[in-house]
């Protein structure tokens, strides 16, 4: 479990990256190759699509990047660089990264041999560490020639995708506050303020220390991946919410809402558009009275839920920004 401490500082400085990072999804996108097909528990609508009109040698398309991005874990900071506009800023300030900066990013031992827990470097990831200028211009050059042969035809879904996700944020942040926010993040992430519970193998506490927080969405992103520097603010990474290819998910809206809520919570929420009791709740979603006052409880700490007591029991009914969520009306526009 990764742990995000957040103080009041850091609260008031989260801030939605403008769109995907290109040379962060180029990355995430090779690892994806190199992992094979997705787990069937967690669809991405369009990767496995683009996986397979993916054709040729993974080798040959790319290069050196096959010493940096494994198939799965650690990735080194360098390919995320968060203040770059565009592909070609941020592979050249990639390729302008201080050599004791890469090398602590490639994980090269020191001098001394203190072990590490990743694979011994290649040969070229110790030139790159070393900082040489044929490594970097080798790092240049097939960072660019992945992603112009493997991203470039996808890359306008992947900013379309990434603008009706930072969207939906905004309106969730406009609406319902920072709770709403981080709560509906991604469904198996928890917000119990002021800390935000990421589900990982790793184990790290990490405080924001009053620097803030860039949320940056993912288009190839299965997971939380972070990006933490003692001087700025640390870069959260996460999957973004994607639609069908059409951008119209299908069904009911609760079950468009599943890949944001969760679908047992998004099923809560729809089962509210009539108020009720928690036990009249857990009946309409099968569910027992004990999951349903917790996924209430989540639902009203991300202020979609409004709860009043009544007598011995509680009553259940939903908040404006829960019938707009319900209404399919935060996926548009923002309203000015």
């Amino acid at each position: 479990m990764i742990r995000l401490y957040f103080d009041a500082a850091d609260l008031r400085r989260i801030v939605l990256a403008p769109a995907p990072n290109a040379l962060w999804e180029a990355a995430l996108s090779l690892r994806s190759l190199r992992a094979g097909p997705a787990v069937p528990d967690r669809p991405r609508p369009g990767v496995e699509q683009w996986r397979r009109r993916v054709n040729g040698s993974l080798a040959e398309r790319a290069g050196v990047l096959l010493n940096l991005v494994p198939r799965d874990g650690y990735l080194p900071d360098f390919l995320l660089q968060p203040a770059a506009p565009d592909l070609a800023s941020a592979v050249d300030m990639a390729g302008r990264t201080p050599a004791e900066e890469l090398t602590a990013d490639l994980r090269v031992p020191d001098p001394a041999g203190r072990d590490t827990a990743a694979p011994p470097p290649s040969r070229w990831s110790l030139e790159l560490a070393a900082g040489t200028a044929t490594a970097r211009r080798t790092l240049i050059a097939d960072l660019r020639g992945y992603f112009d042969s493997s991203i470039a035809p996808l890359w306008q879904r992947v900013r379309t995708d990434g603008t009706a996700d930072r969207a939906l944020r905004a309106e969730m942040l406009l609406r319902g506050g920072v709770d709403a926010l981080l709560t509906t993040l991604v469904p198996t992430w928890l917000w119990d303020p002021p800390v935000l519970h990421l589900p990982s193998r790793y184990t790290y506490d990490i405080p924001l220390c009053s620097r803030g927080l860039l949320l940056m969405p993912s288009w190839f992103g299965t997971g939380p991946m972070i990006r933490y520097r003692p001087d700025e603010p640390t870069v959260l990474a996460y999957p973004m919410h994607v639609t069908d290819a059409s951008g119209t998910p299908a069904g009911p809206p609760e079950s468009a809402l599943g890949p944001l809520l969760g679908r047992t919570r998004a099923a809560v929420l729809g089962a509210l558009r009539e108020p009720a009791t928690t036990t009249a709740l857990a009946a309409r979603t099968g569910v027992s009275p004990a999951t349903a006052s917790q996924h209430a409880t989540v639902l009203r700490n991300a202020g979609l839920v409004h709860t009043t007591r009544t007598g011995t029991s509680v009553l259940h009914g939903l908040t404006p920004l829960g019938t707009a969520l319900l209404a399919g009306e935060p996926p548009g526009p923002i309203r000015r």
